[in-house]
């Protein structure tokens, strides 16, 4: 019999969240030759349901309407969600539905409301990269996992932000029909199979922002400017003219962290942008943005970016970077005798 995957959208959905996974299954059908999957969407109310792009999609069930039992309900995010609450209807059948099912979860922000229903208690679980925080710090028992582009736990999936719920689909079809078709339906829809790195590397969350009183701020903006210069905490502080110890602790009490982490993660910052737009080799983006030499720089990058600052260029030197080193590079050719 088919495996009945149900999507659940709610007012405001993000389109992406509910379309993206379902044409993974949809595909796995095709590469199958055979109904291997029956798709569901599934409204919290009759009528047609408004999305976050303004486009309108028409739910096949309705919550609380009397339906087979699903293989796998997923529960797709809005850029609401994390504020949303939710009605008991809802939390009961989410509660119902879940341990009825094989396997259930969410994409993106969907996190927060199985969490709401109270499905996340003791979990491991992921959700977009902006709003990772505030899941922990809500529901403290939750285990999220920042650079993930999706999770297994028991029964339960979570994937991180939008596209990732293609990855996540991805996964339950090679879980249910194995890898070569869910090889195959990579293949056709032109994805990773394996999509290379976490989020952490889509992330500008660590891009460091002043905090804090103006003469921490000063100091920060002063750091973020120049990256390369000396920006220990003795120097630090005497630009702010203050004592090194009495710099320190009110940098971490007034912008949370220490003056040391801040620093790296302006550095981090800083390699980011500069791999983005330039074409700086190694030991040179090392220089440039105060890192003691090129394997430092790699290590901390890895750190805070989840990827190599090699592998962040091959995927977002931006088109118009990319192009002009392509240019050269065919130049040098050019320019080069023949043997």
């Amino acid at each position: 019999m088919a495996k009945t995957i149900a999507i659940l959208a709610v007012p405001g959905v993000q389109m992406l969240d509910v379309c993206g996974p379902l044409d993974v299954f949809a595909q796995a059908n095709v590469e199958t030759g055979r109904h291997e999957y029956e798709l569901k969407i599934v409204g919290t109310r009759r009528g047609h349901l408004k999305s976050s792009s303004g486009a309108r999609l028409l739910p096949d069930e309705v919550v609380g309407d009397d339906f087979v039992a699903l293989h796998t309900l997923l529960v797709a995010g809005a850029p609401h969600a994390s504020s949303m609450t939710i009605s008991n209807t809802l939390r009961e059948w989410l509660r119902t539905v879940a341990k009825r099912s094989k396997r259930f979860g969410s994409v993106c922000t969907g996190a927060f409301i199985l969490a709401e229903a109270g499905l996340l208690e003791k979990r491991r679980v992921t959700t977009h990269w902006s709003c990772i925080d505030e899941l922990s710090r809500r529901y403290p028992t939750v285990t999220a996992e920042p650079d993930a582009l999706y999770v297994r736990d028991g029964k339960l999936r979570t994937a991180a932000g939008v596209t990732a719920g293609l990855d996540l689909a991805l996964a339950l079809v090679e879980e249910d029909l194995g890898r070569e078709i869910a090889m195959r339906v990579a293949s056709q829809l032109v994805m990773f199979f394996k999509r290379p790195g976490g989020q952490l590397q889509f992330s500008r969350k660590g891009r460091a922002q002043p905090a804090g009183r103006s003469v921490l701020q000063e100091v920060q903006r002063l750091v973020a400017a120049r990256p390369e210069l000396d920006h220990s905490v003795a120097s630090m502080a005497a630009h702010a003219r203050l004592s090194p110890r009495h710099f320190a602790r009110l940098f971490q009490a007034e912008v949370g962290v220490t003056p040391a982490v801040w620093v790296e993660t302006a550095r981090v910052a800083a390699a980011r942008n500069l791999i983005e737009t330039r074409g700086d080799a190694p030991k040179q983006l090392a220089a440039n943005c105060g890192f003691a030499n090129a394997d430092v720089l790699r290590r901390t990058f890895v750190k805070h970016v989840g990827v190599t600052p090699s592998e962040y260029r091959k995927r977002f030197m931006t088109l118009a970077r990319a192009d002009e080193t392509a240019d050269q590079i065919s130049a040098r050719s050019v320019r080069q005798p023949r043997p």
